[in-house]
């Protein structure tokens, strides 16, 4: 998974935000100002930075400005919600632009996006005897071919892509299908008694009352 970069001065913010890249497989280092930036860069190589405009001493364009994350992936994190201010961030050559407050599970599929256009490999994950090829769209259980259809594959992938995270069934029915999906929550439950049952994965999917699920890894 991915090194990631975390500079944001609101330490609550960016312990959030490490614990959730965690969760998901990802590791990170957090700063705190923008002076921190250059030293830390000297001994850590990061895949990816998560860049809050706001910072003391030297704010996030600057930092862009200067191109000290030349060819590293950056997405602006900021409470900065103007359109001016975007349009600015982009065209200073950040990869995405979210505006605070924000969904971790927006954070986590935005991040998850940039580092595919930054490192395109193949993306494949083993869970118990369980092995996901996503791009071929293919899993196997003991090594033979499960059959999913499309819409348990898909659902599958936002499970782990959002591993250890608890969603809703209205966020999972959005994530994996969208608003526009002709069906309504009880879907969720159908699709996931049959992943349960074909990957055996009755331990691992967890219900969570009144919410929904969460896929332990």
């Amino acid at each position: 998974m991915a090194n990631v970069l975390i500079v944001e001065d609101e330490k609550a913010i960016s312990d959030l935000i490490l614990m959730n890249l965690r969760l998901v497989g990802h590791e990170g280092r957090q700063v705190f100002d923008g002076n921190e930036v250059s030293e830390v860069l000297r001994e850590f190589q990061p895949d990816l930075v998560l860049l809050d405009v706001m910072l003391p001493y030297k704010d996030g364009f600057s930092l862009m400005e200067q191109k000290i994350f030349d060819g590293i992936p950056v997405i602006f994190l900021t409470a900065k919600d103007s359109v001016i201010d975007k349009v600015k961030g982009l065209k200073l050559g950040a990869d995405d632009y979210i505006v605070k407050p924000f969904e971790t599970v927006e954070l986590l599929a935005r991040v998850e996006a940039v580092l595919r256009r930054a490192k395109p490999t193949e993306r494949y994950i083993s869970i118990d005897n369980v092995s996901i090829h996503f791009d071929k769209r293919e899993v196997t259980l003991n090594n033979k071919t499960v059959d999913l259809t499309n819409r348990e594959f898909e659902l599958l992938e936002v499970l782990i892509n959002n591993r250890n995270i608890a969603l809703s069934r209205d966020k999972l029915l959005d994530l994996a299908w969208g608003y526009d999906y002709f069906g309504d929550t009880r879907t969720v439950d159908v699709h996931i008694t049959k992943l349960r049952k074909k990957l055996e994965f009755e331990n691992r999917i967890k219900t969570i009352f009144k919410l929904g699920y969460r896929l332990e890894v």
